[in-house]
């Protein structure tokens, strides 16, 4: 398989994923200004949406949108701590979040980057982030991770999304539960492994 990725971007959560899972693969660089990848190629000739993650399979399909490459390399390396389970309840819990994730943290982002936005709306769009967290890291209290002991995909996405606050010069909420969760997420080997390979770790 081949990942299409861009450093930090949301691909990252796929990059993770993966080496959480220990499945073969490959990576392309993708530069989201120029749309070119790095062997040169018009990246809107291998996705016309334009965006990463996108993941090339064996069969030579390729699957795009964050939430369901999280399953299919899941579901193909039948990982059912990361994805459970199809039909368990635990699974809907993990898709419970990462439906979350992408229609109210990751679209919350949006508007932050970009650099024509006035400071007064990028107030209003960082407030209403800071909300969001905070009432995360209530949903945190007592547990481990997002759906309770086990790391799931979707405490990648949580993580990788977390780590576009400082960029943003968002302050995140200093408690214990979201503070302590994002260490315990960035000391696992294949984070690591993946923010390395990215260029994310000095």
């Amino acid at each position: 398989m081949k990942l299409y990725y861009s450093p930090g971007a949301c691909s990252l959560t796929i990059h993770i994923i993966l080496q959480e899972c220990g499945l073969p693969f490959s990576l392309e660089r993708v530069d989201t200004a120029t749309h070119k990848t790095e062997s040169g190629a018009d990246f809107y000739g291998i996705n016309p949406k334009g965006y990463v993650p996108l993941l090339q399979l064996d069969n030579g399909e390729r699957l795009s949108e964050g939430p369901v490459i999280a399953q299919y390399v899941c579901d193909k390396a039948g990982n059912t701590e990361l994805m459970p389970a199809a039909g368990s309840m635990a699974r809907y819990r993990v898709m419970e979040w990462q439906c979350y994730l992408n229609s109210e943290l990751h679209q919350a982002f949006g508007p932050l980057f970009n650099p024509n936005l006035d400071a007064a709306s990028k107030a209003i769009f960082a407030s209403r982030l800071q909300k969001k967290f905070s009432w995360i890291s209530e949903q945190l209290r007592g547990k481990q991770f997002l759906s309770g002991d086990s790391f799931s995909a979707a405490d990648a996405y949580l993580f990788v999304l977390s780590g576009w606050a400082p960029y943003l010069k968002i302050e995140l909420p200093n408690t214990e539960e979201l503070q302590g969760y994002l260490q315990r997420i960035g000391a696992r080997p294949a984070v690591q492994k993946a923010m390395q390979s990215e260029g994310l770790l000095g």
